[in-house]
């Protein structure tokens, strides 16, 4: 006991610094935004050193906020994934970049926390989102009885996160009363956007509110929004409301302090520890350390918005990523890739060729048969 009193007393003075690990985007207007939210966390710890880095696409990378940070005398940091959902980017690869960085540093001292989840005031934040968009500022029990809701997830092929969407659908719908609710995504599960729009507005709502679970904007969230004119231009008889994304909302700060103090004291089941989750599963050779998402890597051409370059990987990413470099791992192909309401619906519409190249060639060629056929005069 004596040991640990002491140990913790050595923990307890090391000076302390705080990294948010962020995806990256291609998009500016989404990296000045996480930045925007960087420097809200700072005027929550004024004396602490705050910095930012990004897993890829943008800079600085995660690599520079680390340096920063002990430039600055930091000997604990405190680091805590800018991320909705726990999946591969927030379980693996950051803690992956976190791990590899500690070995190198020996005596610097790293507490990784979780991700935002379903905290009570994320869901306070996305229905505030809600409400906005409708020109409301409160409600009635039956007000939003003639609505539904279509909530708009990132989409993984991690099926827990994608779960939590569907969870945070019934909460919500639940909290402010809506008539109907669906669940969607924007990537690599199912029901695509595009198809669970078409298949929601069968049920005859003249009132829908789309709202995109994201903390940015970026290339999905334009997808998303354009997905929800070309519905309502065949459907002039329903209203269709976009939510606006969540951004930096005191709400979404609150979650990250939370996160942090979570963190720094070590306040983490075992179950929500993503760094003992990874370093266990990584012990039992079920994940591997990979070393490019530390690298930051800039985009070749900014002007081409659907760069589709080609690249050798195989995977299956919860983001939005068209863009030129290699990865040197693989996820495997998404076990619903053929889904009839799932991605193959997206073939052709400008997604990652990295995410083009797990569909069979047969899928590919029957999409587009239909395509072709729904599209002919």
């Amino acid at each position: 006991m004596k040991r640990f009193r002491k140990r913790f007393r050595r923990y307890r003075d090391l000076k302390k610094g705080i990294m948010i690990c962020g995806h990256g985007s291609r998009s500016k207007s989404a990296e000045k935004e996480f930045g925007l939210l960087a420097k809200g966390l700072k005027s929550k710890f004024p004396e602490t050193p705050v910095e930012h880095g990004f897993l890829e696409y943008s800079a600085p990378n995660i690599h520079m906020g680390l340096d920063s940070l002990i430039a600055q005398g930091v000997e604990h940091i405190i680091a805590v994934p800018g991320m909705l959902f726990a999946a591969t980017h927030a379980k693996n690869d950051i803690p992956s970049v976190l791990l590899t960085y500690q070995k190198k540093h020996p005596g610097l001292k790293i507490s990784y926390g979780r991700e935002l989840a379903l905290h009570s005031e994320m869901i306070t934040a996305f229905q505030s989102r809600i409400l906005e968009c409708l020109g409301l500022d409160h409600i009635h029990n039956g007000d939003l009885y003639d609505t539904m809701l279509v909530v708009v997830g990132r989409g993984t092929s991690d099926t827990y996160a994608n779960a939590e969407a569907a969870k945070l659908t019934r909460i919500v719908t639940e909290n402010l009363g809506f008539g109907w609710s669906e669940t969607v995504y924007s990537g690599v599960t199912f029901p695509s956007v595009g198809q669970g729009l078409e298949i929601a507005s069968r049920l005859g709502y003249k009132k829908v509110v789309v709202a995109p679970y994201f903390l940015f904007s970026g290339k999905l969230i334009d997808r998303i929004y354009n997905y929800v004119d070309r519905v309502s231009e065949t459907l002039p008889d329903v209203t269709f409301y976009k939510a606006h994304y969540l951004a930096d909302q005191d709400h979404v700060i609150n979650t990250f302090v939370e996160r942090i103090y979570e963190a720094e004291n070590g306040n983490l089941t075992e179950d929500l520890d993503l760094m003992a989750s990874f370093q266990k599963r990584l012990k039992l050779g079920q994940v591997d350390i990979h070393h490019h998402h530390a690298e930051y890597q800039p985009i070749i051409d900014p002007e081409d918005e659907e760069n589709l370059l080609s690249h050798d990987h195989d995977h299956d990413h919860d983001h939005d990523h068209d863009h030129d470099h290699d990865h040197d791992h693989s996820h495997g192909v998404y076990k619903h890739i053929a889904h009839p309401n799932g991605p193959r619906t997206m073939i052709d519409q400008g997604v990652c060729c990295c995410f083009m190249s797990q569909f069979p060639e047969q899928v590919i060629e029957e999409e587009r048969l239909i395509i072709n056929t729904r599209t002919a005069p």
